[in-house]
């Protein structure tokens, strides 16, 4: 089974980005994350859209 949600770190590697970019793309809203705790995970639905190019 896929995971929901991803790791900043796992997601800035399934991208070929690094963590800032990432942390940007959440910030303008082209990746959806949320918080768990501490954690901030990105879902994998909107990382699947900006491989895909809909951003």
């Amino acid at each position: 089974m896929e995971p929901l949600a991803v790791s900043i770190k796992n997601a800035a590697k399934a991208l070929g980005l690094g963590r800032t970019t990432i942390y940007a793309m959440i910030a303008d809203g082209r990746l959806e994350a949320f918080k768990v705790g501490r954690r901030t995970l990105v879902r994998m639905e909107s990382i699947r859209r900006v491989i895909a190019g809909q951003d």
